[in-house]
C-alpha cells in the first residue's frame, strides 16, 4: 500500500503538469475529494476545476505519464507539487471547509502516513521534516477540538489532553529542520514553528505571540498568500489589540468569498466594541462554505446578539 500511494501521488504531480494541476489532481485521486471540496480547497470555481482537472487528465493520457516513484535524479522536479498536495490534504483534514464535521481524521491520518513516507525517502529534506512535523502538531490537538456544542476554540481546549509524544516528535523534527535551514526556513518548517508556539505554551495566555507573529513575517517572504496574511492579521490582533488585527486583515485582498477571513473580522470587531460591524461580518461568514460546526460557533455568536 505504502508503494501503490508514493507511485500514485507522484504521478499525479509530474513535471509537466503545472503546480496547480498536480495538486489539483493528486486531491482529487489521490484523496478522493469531491470537485467542489478541490475548488474550496484551492480557493477556485467548482466550474472552472472540473475544466482543469479533464484538461490534466487527458494530458496524463496523451503523454503516457509513467506510474511509479521516480529515480532519486527526478525528485527534486516534483518534490514541491508532492508536498504541496500532502499539506492539502492535512488542510481538509485538520479543519474541513464544508460538511459535518469540523476534523476529517481520516484525510489527517493519510497526510501524516504520505509525510511519513516521504521523509523515508528523503530523510534529509527540511520540507519533509517541516510536514511531518507540522502534521504531528496538529494532530496533537485532536482530543480537544470539538465537544458538545461544536467547536472548542483554541483558547478553551484542554491542554493536558494534548498529544505530548506527537508534540515531542514534532520539535524533535522541526529543530533538526532548522538547523538545516539557518538562514532560508522551508515553508513547512515555519508553519510547523507557529504550531509549535501554540503546542509549547502552557496555557492561552502564556502564549508568546512575539514569536507567532515573528515566524508569520518569515512566511509571509516565502508565501505571501491571502490566507497567510489572514493568520498573521489574527496573530498581531492578539499581540497589539484588535485594532491593529483589523487594520492588517482589511489591507489584504482576495478573499472576499471565503468564510473564515470574514469570522476572523467578526472576532476582532467584537473585541473591538463594534458589534453591529460584527455581527454584518458574521452573517456574511455565514452564507458561505464552512464546516457545519464552525458554522454553529457563528451562529451562537449571532444568537447572543438576539438575546
Amino acid at each position: 500500500m505504502d508503494d501503490d500511494l508514493l507511485r500514485l501521488v507522484f504521478t499525479c504531480c509530474h513535471p509537466s503538469l503545472a503546480l496547480e494541476a498536480q495538486v489539483a489532481l493528486a486531491l482529487r485521486t489521490l484523496c478522493g475529494l469531491t470537485v467542489a471540496e478541490v475548488a474550496r480547497a484551492l480557493l477556485v470555481s467548482e466550474p472552472a476545476m472540473a475544466k482543469r482537472l479533464v484538461r490534466t487528465r487527458q494530458k496524463i493520457s496523451a503523454a503516457r505519464i509513467p506510474y511509479r516513484v521516480p529515480p532519486d535524479h527526478e525528485l527534486p522536479n516534483r518534490w514541491a507539487g508532492v508536498l504541496a498536495t500532502v499539506h492539502l490534504v492535512l488542510n481538509e483534514g485538520h479543519t474541513a471547509t464544508a460538511g459535518d464535521d469540523l476534523v476529517r481524521q481520516g484525510l489527517v491520518d493519510q497526510a501524516i502516513g504520505l509525510a511519513r513516507l516521504l521523509h523515508r525517502l528523503q530523510p534529509d529534506d527540511p520540507g519533509a521534516m517541516g510536514l511531518l512535523a507540522l502534521g504531528l502538531l496538529l494532530d496533537s490537538r485532536r482530543l480537544t477540538r470539538t465537544g458538545p456544542d461544536g467547536v472548542v476554540l483554541l483558547a478553551d481546549q484542554d491542554r493536558d489532553l494534548w498529544d505530548r509524544g506527537q508534540i515531542a516528535e514534532a520539535v524533535s523534527l522541526l529543530g533538526e529542520a532548522l538547523r538545516r535551514t539557518p538562514t532560508t526556513p522551508d515553508r513547512y518548517v515555519v508553519q510547523a514553528a507557529i504550531a509549535a508556539c501554540h503546542a509549547l505554551a502552557p496555557t492561552w495566555e502564556d502564549t508568546d505571540w512575539g514569536a507567532v507573529v515573528s515566524w508569520y513575517d518569515t512566511l509571509v517572504t516565502i508565501d505571501p498568500s491571502p490566507v497567510v496574511l489572514l493568520n498573521r492579521a489574527v496573530a498581531i490582533g492578539e499581540r497589539d489589540g484588535a485594532e491593529a488585527g483589523l487594520l492588517e486583515l482589511e489591507s489584504g485582498e482576495g478573499l472576499d468569498h471565503y468564510s473564515l477571513w470574514h469570522a476572523a473580522r467578526g472576532g476582532l470587531l467584537r473585541r473591538a466594541g463594534r458589534d453591529d460591524l460584527a455581527r454584518e461580518a458574521e452573517l456574511r461568514a455565514a452564507e458561505l462554505p464552512m464546516s457545519d460546526p464552525q458554522r454553529r460557533v457563528v451562529l451562537r455568536h449571532l444568537d447572543g446578539d438576539a438575546g
